[in-house]
C-alpha cells in the first residue's frame, strides 16, 4: 500500500499543528514519525489512517494491482481505506465487557486475520492464555496494550500504523512487540509514531514532525 501526502496540514482553531507535508510512504517500507510530546505525531498518524481530516492538502491511497507488478497501483477512495489499514494506539478503546476470546472473534467479523491464523494462535502468541476467558476490563494496562497490538498486527491489512506501541508494556512486552513485528509484519507498510527509539528501531526511514512546523503559508 502507498500513502501520499500532498501539501497536507492540520490546524485546531487558529493554531497550525503542521503544514506543507509532501511525502510518500511506499509499499513494504517502514517509517518513523518522530518529535517531542505534543508536537503532532499522533495527529499526523490519525490523518494517515483516515480517522482525522486534514485542514489543507490531500492524502492519497493506492494498492498494488498485482503482487508481481508492485509499480502498478490502483487508487483507493477514502471511504474504503479502513479495510486496508490497521491502527494500534494506547488511546483506542477496546470492548472491555467482552472476554479476550469473544473480542477477537468479534473483531474478525469485520476485519479478517492473517491467513491460517486462528484466535487461539493469537491468544497464545501474546501470552494471555490464562486470561482468555476473563473480561478485558479486569486486565492490566499492559495486558490491554498487548490486545491492541495483536488486534492490529494480526489483521490482514497491507498497512500497519502504530502510535507509541510500547506504552504500558514491561520489558517482556517490548520484546514481544518486536517479535510480532518480525514474524507477522513482513512486506507491509509500517508507520510508527514515537519519540522512543526502541519503538521504531526497525524502521529504515524517519521524518521529524518539527520540520513541518511552519507558521506562514
Amino acid at each position: 500500500m502507498k500513502i501520499s501526502c500532498a501539501n497536507a496540514g492540520k490546524r485546531f482553531n487558529r493554531d497550525w499543528v503542521f503544514r506543507h507535508i509532501n511525502y510518500e510512504f511506499s509499499p513494504g517500507n517502514r517509517y518513523a514519525i518522530t518529535g517531542p510530546n505534543g508536537s503532532g505525531k499522533s495527529t499526523l498518524l490519525q490523518i494517515l489512517a483516515g480517522a482525522v481530516t486534514a485542514s489543507e492538502g490531500a492524502i492519497g491511497y493506492a494498492l498494488p494491482v498485482d503482487k508481481e507488478e508492485s509499480a502498478a497501483l490502483s487508487t483507493i477512495g477514502p471511504d474504503h481505506v479502513y479495510r486496508h489499514i490497521s491502527l494500534a494506539a494506547p488511546y483506542l478503546d477496546i470492548v472491555e465487557e467482552m472476554t479476550l476470546t469473544e473480542f477477537f472473534y468479534f473483531h474478525q467479523t469485520f476485519k479478517p486475520f492473517l491467513p491460517s491464523i486462528t484466535v487461539r494462535n493469537i491468544v497464545s502468541s501474546i501470552g494471555l492464555q490464562q486470561a482468555a476467558g476473563k473480561q478485558i476490563r479486569y486486565y492490566s494496562s499492559g495486558m490491554k496494550q498487548r490486545v491492541r497490538l495483536a488486534q492490529a498486527i494480526f489483521s490482514h491489512t497491507p498497512c500497519l500504523l502504530l502510535d507509541e506501541p510500547c506504552s504500558n508494556l514491561d520489558l517482556a512486552g517490548i520484546r514481544l512487540y518486536h517479535q510480532l513485528i518480525r514474524e507477522y509484519a513482513q512486506d507491509r507498510l509500517i508507520i510508527v509514531s514515537s519519540n522512543d527509539e526502541q519503538e521504531y528501531s526497525f524502521c529504515e526511514h524517519a521524518i521529524n514532525i518539527l520540520d513541518f512546523k511552519l507558521s506562514e503559508p
